[in-house]
């Protein structure tokens, strides 16, 4: 159960939805002082790149470059080009946990397909009981929530006894299905590791845009390795929730295969595989 007795402020929500030509190399179409002037992304925003439901049919190629995604926040998880690993940001540096299972800085130059990116300011922080796993956090955190109907960022900053996530490799076109391509992801696991989770948790509403509930990415503190969360339990952490009430999308410009998507039809099944 959500907590309501918290008072909350009014909530307002904006869905933009813009249509965004894909880039190349380091050019952009608009000019990092552009942005500046023209403050799209207020720090309340989470702004995405394209949708899960892309990501789920195969459409894997770049949107924007990561010098772009970082004027629209300096925080956020995602994915690259091809499918090429998973992206974790904080404190306005992003990182590649490639399928290896080592963890790579990215280049401006770089593009990711899907990302979701917000400017970082805890509203709320708590520290985890010891012992606590990933379900029993997702529970624990829903208790303290004042609405089910934002977005929050969340931050753990702690040390596992546990961790358990993986990674995915590049693809080549034709690109196969998410689901496909997670049937052989390669995992990862971790004992009395220190580090930082990061990522979002998402409105049901939103099932068919992005993943609802909790959807995290790890890094350990020496940032040499991570991946996607499958799994852990605490030692000792705290974790950092941004309230998130704004929504902005950038979906991939014309020309691309997402023009040629159905994305009518569910994929609540595929993306319950894909993830977890």
């Amino acid at each position: 159960m959500f907590n309501r007795e918290k008072p909350y402020p009014g909530i307002f929500i904006t869905l933009m939805c813009l249509l965004f030509m894909a880039v190349t190399g380091c050019s952009t179409s608009t000019t990092p002082q552009e942005y500046a002037d023209n403050p799209i992304a207020q720090r309340e925003t989470l702004t995405q790149i394209s949708t899960i439901g892309a990501i789920l049919d195969g459409v894997y190629d770049g949107v924007v470059t990561f010098g772009t995604l970082g004027q629209y926040g300096d925080f956020g998880i995602g994915t690259f080009e091809g499918l090429d690993g998973e992206m974790v940001g904080f404190e306005g540096s992003f990182y590649q946990l490639k399928a290896d299972g080592i963890a790579y800085p990215v280049s401006d130059c770089m593009e990711t397909p899907f990302a979701c990116v917000t400017f970082f300011d805890a509203d709320h922080q708590k520290t985890l009981p010891e012992g606590i796993d990933y379900e029993q956090l997702q529970q624990s955190l829903d208790e303290l929530l004042p609405t089910e109907n934002i977005f929050y960022a969340i931050r753990i900053d702690g040390t596992f006894s546990y961790m358990k996530t993986r990674s995915v490799p590049g693809q080549e076109k034709p690109y196969p299905p998410l689901v496909e391509v997670t049937k052989n992801q390669p995992t990862f696991e971790f004992e009395e590791v220190e580090g930082t989770i990061a990522g979002f948790r998402c409105p049901a509403y939103v099932s068919t845009v992005n993943v609802p509930g909790y959807h995290l990415h790890f890094l350990t503190k020496d940032k040499d390795a991570g991946g996607h969360v499958l799994n852990f339990t605490v030692r000792e952490a705290v974790v950092y929730i941004d309230y998130t009430s704004e929504f902005l999308m950038i979906l991939p410009g014309e020309g691309s295969d997402f023009y040629e998507l159905d994305l009518t039809q569910s994929k609540q099944e595929d993306l319950e595989k894909a993830e977890k």
